[in-house]
This record gives C-alpha cells, sequence and structure tokens, in this order.
C-alpha cells in the first residue's frame, strides 16, 4: 500500500519502522526543525532524523491550510495518510485527500482520554488501563470512528516515561493490523460511544508543584505521570528539588493516628533507600531527587550530603 506518514516525536518512531517495513512509504511529514537545549540550536525531530536515513521525500510544512502547503502531500498520491503525534491540525481537504483518508494511532482508550497528553492523565488519575486506538480522523478533537483497539495493564511501577514506549510498540503492530483489515475490505470503523467520554488537556508546568497536603497516593502518581517530563518538584531551604522517583508507603504500616497531618512535607526519616515525607493523608517514600544543575540521584546518596530528618519540603 502506498502510504504517507505524518508524525513528529519518539513515539511515532515504531509506527513508521513498522510501515517501512512492510508498506511503501512514498513520503513523511513532520514538524520544522526547532531550537532545543542549552544552546537553543534548530535540531531535526526523530521523525525527520529517521525519515532522512531510510531515504524516504520528506516536507516540513508550517501549515497544511493552503493549496501550496498541500501540494507535496498530493504529489505523493497515498493512498491512505498514517498520523501519529504529528503536532499540526489537518484541515477538511487533508482529511480526504487519500482515498482511505486519515489513520491515526491514540495512546487511549478512546472515547477516555482525548487530546494532548493521555498517557499522564492515565496515571493521575490512577486508571489501572489504557492501550492504543487505531481510529479514523475526523474534524473533531479525537473524535473520529474507531477501526480497533488493544489494551495494556498500567501496573504500580509505570512512569509516563516506561507507558509511552509500550503504547508505541502496541500502537505500531495495531496500526498494521489495521491497514491490512482496510486493504482487504474486512474492517469497518465504528462511532465513539457517547458516554465515558473525558479529556487530557496539555500538561501545565504547574502541576508539576507537589502539594504535600494532599494523599500521598495522589502525589505518588503525580511523580510517575511527570517523570521524565516535566518533572515533579518541590522546594527545601527555597532551592527547587526534583522528585524522579517515589511511592507512598503501604496503609497498613501506618497508624491510625497518622490518617490526617497537621504539617504536610516534614521530612520524618531517612532509611537506607528512602526518606519519609509526610502528607495530607499517609506518607510518600522518595528514592530519587535532583537538584537544579545536578545529576539525579539516589536519596541514599542525596542524605549523605545533606542533612534531611526534620526538615520542610514545600
Amino acid at each position: 500500500m502506498r502510504v504517507a506518514f505524518a508524525g513528529t516525536p519518539d513515539f511515532a518512531l515504531p509506527a513508521l519502522a513498522a510501515l517501512l517495513a512492510q508498506h511503501q512509504v512514498v513520503g513523511v511529514l513532520t514538524q520544522p526543525d526547532r531550537p532545543r537545549g542549552r544552546g537553543q540550536k534548530l535540531a531535526a525531530s526523530p521523525v525527520k532524523v529517521a525519515a532522512l536515513a531510510s531515504r524516504v521525500p520528506l516536507a516540513q510544512p508550517q501549515t497544511l491550510t493552503s493549496p501550496a502547503a498541500r501540494a507535496q502531500l498530493e504529489a505523493w498520491r497515498a493512498q491512505v495518510l498514517v498520523v501519529v503525534a504529528y503536532g499540526l491540525i489537518l484541515p477538511p481537504e487533508v482529511l480526504v485527500l487519500a482515498p482511505l483518508g486519515c489513520i491515526n494511532i491514540h495512546a487511549s482508550l478512546l472515547p477516555r482520554w482525548r487530546g494532548a497528553a493521555p498517557i499522564q492523565r492515565a496515571i493521575l488519575a490512577g486508571d489501572t488501563e489504557t492501550g492504543v486506538t487505531i481510529m479514523q480522523m475526523d474534524s473533531g478533537l479525537d473524535t473520529g470512528p474507531v477501526l480497533l483497539q488493544r489494551r495494556l495493564a498500567i501496573s504500580a511501577s509505570h512512569t509516563s516515561g516506561s507507558l509511552e514506549p509500550a503504547l508505541s510498540s502496541l500502537g505500531a503492530a495495531a496500526l498494521l493490523e489495521a491497514l491490512e483489515g482496510l486493504a482487504a475490505g474486512t474492517l469497518t470503523a465504528s462511532p465513539q460511544p457517547l458516554e465515558g467520554v473525558t479529556y487530557a488537556s496539555r500538561i501545565g508546568k504547574a502541576e508539576a508543584r507537589i502539594d504535600w497536603s494532599r494523599d500521598a497516593v495522589q502525589i505518588e502518581r503525580q511523580v510517575r505521570a511527570f517523570n521524565p517530563r516535566p518533572v515533579a518538584e518541590t522546594a527545601l531551604d527555597g532551592e527547587p528539588l526534583r522528585i524522579l522517583a517515589a511511592e507512598a508507603e503501604p496503609a497498613a504500616i501506618q497508624s491510625a493516628k497518622d490518617e490526617k497531618s497537621d504539617d504536610p512535607g516534614v521530612i520524618i526519616a531517612v532509611h537506607d533507600d528512602f526518606m519519609r515525607v509526610r502528607c495530607g493523608r499517609g506518607y510518600l517514600r522518595v528514592t530519587q531527587v535532583q537538584r537544579p544543575g545536578r545529576r539525579r540521584v539516589a536519596v541514599r546518596d542525596y542524605s549523605h550530603s545533606v542533612a534531611l530528618t526534620g526538615r520542610q519540603l514545600g
């Protein structure tokens, strides 16, 4: 099948690799190079790097709203356009350009978590399951009919950083299955149910700030959801302190008087592998931190250079 591909970040790479192995990728769309890093030098997207390495025709339009911007896509004469975390809105003219339309991989079980940050929102909400949806795109925000879905359990150890590649690989396999069904005429799309719609709004930097008056379980989810970015953050004596790994203390260990705290954010004790922080309800065991301009370290190593017990976070 003649396939055009639109994607930008690492999440899109397994899908592109799968298409290159089994289909004729006639062209790749990715976002223009952006400034990155401390030097703010222009850098190519991961998808651009992969496309150039595979010698696939490449286009980087700023927008697809004008006829001139769509000219290259039209010239590729693709049977289908596959879209994975592209980052640009596709106008109606693009949605109908290929005979089989535009197929999208979305990292949730739609209609739950439509929008920009489905992986982080699922962890924050305490979901025990997520997955990928292969969807026929329409003009709405992740509202198109569903071709197929594949499920994945969210474990207590999953961060967004570990869940993302798992979903990316799952999505690549599901994409190939969907394209095979479309080509054979054996797969039809079903409208999304009206019940269970939730929206995964973009993550704001302010959300990374830890509020120690919250439940320890909620703070643990925050730490997991925001690793590797934007990373949950607190402060110690006015200096930012990033929290990269932590887990809520099992309720069975806590006494009845510990149920609700009047001084959340206090470091109660430092053990071999963690520091125990009092929360609004329960305790958080913090195991990995990072100070500004420093590398991430285990709390065991951090405690060797900084006195922690009895100090206040926040």
